[in-house]
């Protein structure tokens, strides 16, 4: 079998208009000897304090406290912001009634630091206490949320973003967060208790009645005239999808789940799964004074209502004038040729703990088999959803591009860490490990990962 070689590195390199020859030859450099930053040099550090514990919220602007868990009494949780190069500390006490995590979603992170219990780290109990640490390795808009009982977990409000900023970050007017969520609630405006339960199991998991961003449900956003936004949207729900309509806006995609893109591209019908990061580039021109827009999410049978932003009606402030960054992509021509070097079948059987077991590959986690894949070797995978549900698949440690969809070439000028597969598709992805340590691998509807969809991957020490 033919390999194709990765056309630089199969590593994300960021650079500017300018820069394609340097960025080239540095990405070669990679591909030899992967990406080291340079942690000898002793980076400068920042440090954050978390406490996940029982609290109560007015929470989506209802007049009645909502009882949720969260971090630091908020949800959201608070976010962290550091720049590339700088070292994160996070001193994580658990103040739940239940064991805890923190996973870093889309964060290239040291392999004991991913925050997978039984994987990475025990649980950490009721009272306990965990220090992460670690030097994130690319600038982009990432996540945290537990990775135990993350169903009931996740639900209940626990996640916060952490955003990594370039050595010295662009001049954005406004550089704004959507958190988009859904939340199940009672007549008394409670999260409901029931998870994992056999409907959403049998389905695409635990969708809301009730949608919204940044906790909220008439979150507005105001700008001025001649203000260039970055808006960085991340989906925390457990299982449903966004499909924002952005047609009426000065909209451009710069990056997908963090990392930047190849080419700017349009952002109507990107379907932002559980986990997917967009970020957008809003340019808002004076003859934009005084108009209001509508955000709304068109994914499903019945629209929502996501958020409103208003421009004012004052004078027009200068428009910031930059490049954003791009994304060296590897072109992996013979990627089309390959046969894959591995394959998950996603699909379910009756039974287990939950009554409907799903599965990969026909086993469940912990009746599978891990993966071996070598550090700095291509790969080639391949997604087979024989089911007749969405399953977005998530893998930590790495990104990938999508090569196919049912066979056709698919044209994506960016890296994911998530990718929604939909009924009976089959989605072929291209990566190259990295980062040495055992991974997971799994869908992210946290009620079909709960019920068995979770598997892991080695990557060893390369040749």
């Amino acid at each position: 079998m033919s390999t194709p070689k990765p056309n630089g590195s199969g590593l994300p390199l960021r650079f500017r208009r300018g820069q394609v020859a340097l960025g080239l030859a540095l990405a070669t450099l990679l591909a030899l000897g992967g990406w080291v930053y340079n942690e000898q040099r002793s980076p400068p550090l920042r440090e954050f304090k978390l406490e996940a514990s029982p609290s109560a919220l007015p929470l989506v602007d209802g007049a009645a406290l909502t009882n949720v868990w969260a971090y630091n009494g908020q949800v959201p949780g608070p976010l962290l912001r550091i720049r590339l190069g700088e070292r994160l500390r996070v001193d994580f006490k658990n103040s739940l009634p239940q064991s805890t995590t923190i996973h870093w979603h889309g964060v290239r992170v040291p392999n004991a630091m991913d925050g997978v219990p039984g994987v990475t780290q025990p649980p950490i109990p009721a009272g306990g206490t965990f220090r992460y640490e670690f030097t994130p390795k690319d600038a982009g808009t990432f996540w945290f949320h537990p990775h135990h009982r993350a169903s009931e977990q996740v639900e209940r409000g626990l996640y916060g973003i952490l955003v990594v900023d370039d050595p010295k970050p662009l001049p954005w007017s406004q550089d704004v967060v959507w958190v988009l969520d859904d939340w199940r609630l009672t007549e008394q405006a409670q999260v409901d208790d029931r998870f994992n339960t056999p409907h959403d199991l049998m389905h695409d998991g635990r969708w809301g009645n009730v949608v919204s961003v940044n906790g909220r449900t008439r979150e507005v956003l105001v700008v001025h005239p001649g203000e260039r936004v970055r808006l960085r949207l991340v989906n925390t729900a457990n299982a449903r999808i966004f499909l924002p309509e952005w047609s009426a806006l000065r909209a451009q995609v710069i990056a997908v789940d963090g990392l930047g893109v190849e080419s700017a591209f349009a952002p109507s019908g990107f379907e932002l799964a559980p986990g997917n990061r967009l970020d957008l580039d809003l340019r808002f021109a004076p003859e934009d004074a005084g108009k209001t827009y509508l955000i709304r999410d068109l994914f499903g049978r019945r629209p929502h209502d996501l958020a409103t932003i208003q421009v004012s009606a004052k004078p027009p402030v200068p428009t910031p004038s930059f490049d954003a960054p791009l994304t060296v992509m590897p072109s992996w021509p013979e990627a089309m040729s390959v046969e894959p070097h591995l394959v998950y079948r996603l699909g379910a059987r009756r039974g287990g703990e939950y009554g409907i077991t799903w599965t990969l590959n026909d086993a469940a986690h912990g009746e599978d088999t891990p993966a071996v894949l070598p550090q700095h070797q291509w790969v080639k995978l391949r997604y087979e959803n024989t089911s007749s549900r969405l399953h977005p698949m998530h893998m930590h440690g790495v990104f990938f591009r999508v090569l196919a969809r049912n066979g056709e070439r698919a044209v994506e000028p960016h890296w994911r860490d998530t990718v929604l597969v939909h009924p009976q598709e089959t989605v072929d992805i291209g990566l190259v490990p990295e980062d040495i340590g055992r991974w997971m691998l799994h869908c992210h509807i946290l009620e079909h990962a709960e019920a068995g969809m979770m598997t892991t991957f080695t990557v060893t020490p390369g040749q």
